[in-house]
């Protein structure tokens, strides 16, 4: 079916070809793009960049715009946000600050179920925010297996004890526990896994650069309202997204506290007691962060770096007072984004030498290079770069933004606002919910990059047609494009959770098909009260007026 559908899309490509650019409405020909590239993003026929390079082939071949214009579409300034803040991220993964920072809040949280698992999401969460959701599950979950094995058998050996030193039928006791153990067993790392793999897809809708999505939207917005500037930045994201993340991690860890440990708060809590396996497990811990070592001179000014970034990056323009960027540079016109911020931070880890010194609580020491005519390597090099980034990324940004470029002039995105004008009958909200559940649906089956490449100027067109803040459904859309909880194919950190085993498809989608609910509900809330505050959601804009008039 799949290779009769492609061949079909075929024919037609050669018949629209053929028949030139003025036999067929360009509405259609840019249709039938669009289309072809969502098939081939569904079933990965091609791979994802690849399908994102045809709006270069079948624009200018089917007259919608010429190809310089849609050349210059696949580099914008969203896309150096973009590697900006992947360079910081590989920096610090370079360097295992990661693993340092998620160590030592583990060790803070201690081993106790209920807290262990909250820790463990609030770790992976966090690093989320600022690397990659597929890298933050691949450092967290070996170290959370650890932990659980560790802690599985010490309470073997304790129950061995008790067995051994005379307690009475001896043998119905052994059946009975080893009849329970493995299956609790099971589900503790069943739960540990899953909460690890669903944080970090909650975590990266946090920050602007934590998910590629987010990102997808500050270009769409860019693109599709030129007047837009300033109102999707990292602040704002922040400031809407951050307390919705926090509110969807604490729902999600009391469903997953639930459906795995049950609620018995004083065995999950501890309540003050502990016992032998608590102090093996957590001398696991302490054991790894001990491997890591003192903070090297590289960590200290990698976390100074990183930390400078993130300041500049809220301070740029901050919304309630003029941010630095206005004071000195943006008087007129915005000359200075995010992206510039990004990229200028993320030269210095080039520019930065590492000196070898070892940061300690003691005492602090220095050592020359030992070859004083060769210059000590810099915190970065390319060739680490080279093999860390995710080049295939740029690549898909720059084919949605291609994609809106060419709905644009070609008419169809005009075309598609007028067809959905009956909506407006509908309850803004209604339809805020509705879209949100389609689009968490669909991203199960899609990568998030595709779902919110293909949804998102299709609402912008259908925002302008009814006169809704095109904000009110393309915000809420883009986060729930990361919520693809059901399925191991949906998302890599799911895909890595299942890798290790224990977990079946079924347990996956049983305890995701809640989470995208929560999800969904969590977000419409957040739009509903704090992001129209932010946003003024309730009014039309003026900015997407322009893109009406054009």
């Amino acid at each position: 079916c799949l290779s009769l559908s492609l061949l079909q899309c075929k024919c037609v490509f050669v018949c629209v070809c053929l028949t030139g650019p003025a036999a067929v409405l360009q509405e259609a020909k840019c249709g039938f793009v669009i289309i072809l590239m969502a098939l081939y993003w569904c079933t990965e026929c091609l791979p994802l960049a690849i399908t994102a390079l045809l709006p270069i082939i079948l624009f200018p071949m089917m007259g919608i715009l010429e190809a310089s214009e849609v050349s210059i579409q696949y580099l914008k300034d969203s896309n150096m946000l973009f590697m900006g803040g992947l360079l910081v991220a590989i920096a610090i993964e370079h360097w295992n600050l990661h693993k340092r920072i998620a160590l030592r809040v583990l060790l803070l949280v201690g081993v106790r179920p209920a807290l262990l698992m909250i820790g463990f999401m609030s770790t992976t969460a966090f690093l989320s925010m600022w690397i990659s959701n597929t890298a933050s599950t691949a450092m967290m979950l070996p170290i959370a297996h650890a932990v659980l094995n560790q802690l599985s058998a010490t309470e073997a050996e304790a129950d061995d004890k008790e067995l051994h030193g005379g307690l009475d039928n001896l043998a119905f006791e052994m059946n009975d526990l080893q009849d329970t153990k493995p299956q609790k067993e099971v589900m503790g790392m069943c739960g540990m896994s899953l909460s690890v793999c669903y944080a970090a897809s909650i975590g990266g809708t946090a920050t602007l650069t934590g998910t590629t999505p987010n990102l997808i939207l500050k270009g769409q917005m860019d693109q599709l309202f030129p007047n837009s500037s300033g109102v999707i930045t990292f602040a704002s994201w922040f400031g809407f997204s951050f307390p919705n993340m926090l509110l969807m991690l604490i729902l999600s860890w009391f469903w997953l506290q639930f459906m795995y440990m049950g609620l018995n708060m004083k065995k999950s809590f501890g309540c003050g007691s502990s016992n032998e396996g608590d102090k093996e497990a957590y001398q696991v811990m302490k054991n790894e962060y001990k491997k890591l070592g003192d903070i090297s001179f590289a960590e200290g000014t990698v976390l100074g770096i990183f930390i400078l970034l993130v300041v500049l990056w809220f301070t740029r323009d901050p919304g309630f007072i003029p941010g630095w960027a206005t004071v000195l540079f943006n008087k007129e016109k915005e000359f200075v984004t995010d992206g510039t911020v990004a990229i200028f931070i993320s030269m210095l880890f080039f520019i930065v030498w590492i000196a070898k010194v070892t940061l300690n609580c003691s005492c602090s020491r220095f050592y020359f290079a030992e070859d004083s005519h060769k210059a000590p390597p810099a915190l970065l090099t390319w060739k680490v770069v080279h093999e860390k980034m995710p080049w295939n990324i740029l690549l898909l940004l720059g084919g949605g933004y291609a994609l809106a470029k060419g709905s644009e002039a070609s008419g169809l995105s005009m075309w598609l606002g007028e067809s959905l004008t009956p909506l407006q009958k509908i309850p803004p909200f209604a339809i805020s919910f509705l879209l949100c559940l389609l689009v968490s649906t669909f991203t199960e089956c899609s990568s998030n990059t595709a779902t919110t490449t293909l949804f998102l100027p299709i609402l912008a067109s259908m925002a302008i047609a009814i006169k809704l803040n095109p904000l009110y459904v393309m915000l809420p859309c883009t986060v729930c494009a990361s919520l693809a909880f059901m399925l191991p194919v949906a998302t890599p950190p799911n895909a890595i959770a299942f890798s290790y085993g224990q977990l079946k498809v079924l347990d996956m989608a049983k305890a995701g098909v809640i989470l995208n609910l929560i999800g969904v509900l969590t977000i419409n809330l957040a739009l509903n009260t704090w992001g129209t505050a932010m946003f003024d959601l309730n009014t039309f804009p003026s900015w997407a007026n322009v893109t009406r008039a054009a």
